[in-house]
This record gives C-alpha cells, sequence and structure tokens, in this order.
C-alpha cells in the first residue's frame, strides 16, 4: 500500500521544540535520576536517538516519516561505530562536553538497540499524534 498524496511540511518551530524538549529531557533524566542505573544505562540513549529523530525531522521537512526514521537509525548507529574508532584526533574530541554529548566514548551493542527504541518512539509520535492533525488536509 502506497501513499503518493504529497507530504505536508512538517512545523518548524513544533519540531524545534521538541528537538529542544528531549534534549532538556536527556539532561534532567542525568541530573535528577542518573543515580537509577537503568536511567542512566539506557535511558539517555534512547532519548538521545528520539532527539536525532526530531532533528532530522526539523531538517528534513518533507520527508516522509519512514525515510527521517530510516535516516535518524543509520546516522545514530554511525556514531555508535565510530566509538570503535580511536585516535588522538578524534578522542580529543571527546573531550570536549559536546563531543562527548555527540559521539560519546565506548562503543556498546545495547546502545544500538536503544537507538531503535527512540527513533521508535519519535516515529509514534509522530505517525500517531502530530499528524493526527494533518489527517482532514488530505
Amino acid at each position: 500500500m502506497h501513499n503518493n498524496s504529497p507530504v505536508r511540511p512538517r512545523n518548524r518551530l513544533l519540531y524545534g521544540s521538541l528537538t529542544a524538549g528531549v534534549m532538556l529531557a536527556g539532561f534532567l533524566s542525568r541530573r535528577l535520576l542518573g543515580h537509577y542505573a537503568f536511567i542512566r544505562v539506557y535511558v539517555g540513549d534512547v532519548l538521545w536517538a528520539m532527539m536525532v529523530f526530531f532533528g532530522f525531522a526539523f531538517v528534513f521537512r518533507k520527508w516522509a516519516a519512514w525515510k527521517v526514521a530510516t535516516a535518524a537509525l543509520c546516522f545514530s548507529a554511525c556514531i555508535e561505530l565510530s566509538q570503535i574508532y580511536h585516535a588522538p584526533w578524534i578522542d580529543a574530541i571527546r573531550q570536549t562536553p559536546l563531543g562527548a554529548l555527540i559521539l560519546g566514548f565506548t562503543f556498546v551493542w545495547s546502545d544500538l538497540v536503544c537507538y531503535s527504541v527512540g527513533v521508535g518512539i519519535g516515529a509514534v509520535i509522530e505517525l500517531y499524534f502530530l499528524s493526527a492533525r494533518y489527517k482532514n488536509d488530505f
């Protein structure tokens, strides 16, 4: 089943706010609940990938949700796989606060699962909650 209807561009204010809100939730989860192992180990990665999904949706306003999800998941996986590589120049970037947030430090298989969950949650939010207001427009 293929939908040939044009994709209505996403609202950048909404998706920018979602990106920033998820980012804030990630920081707060670490600061306020970081003493719980499950939250420290998994929740941040789920929120990071959800932030990537909403960020890609912000940039690629006309892409279908499945394209945004695929790009966000591939980007997240590439970042995780880059953690296998260690050289002085990239490790120096990882030592900065922004570099640490974006690149991380150590490759962990479970992070790939967390990224899949985060992108999936972002896609579900878009498809079932955000796009509902557009259904009467097509």
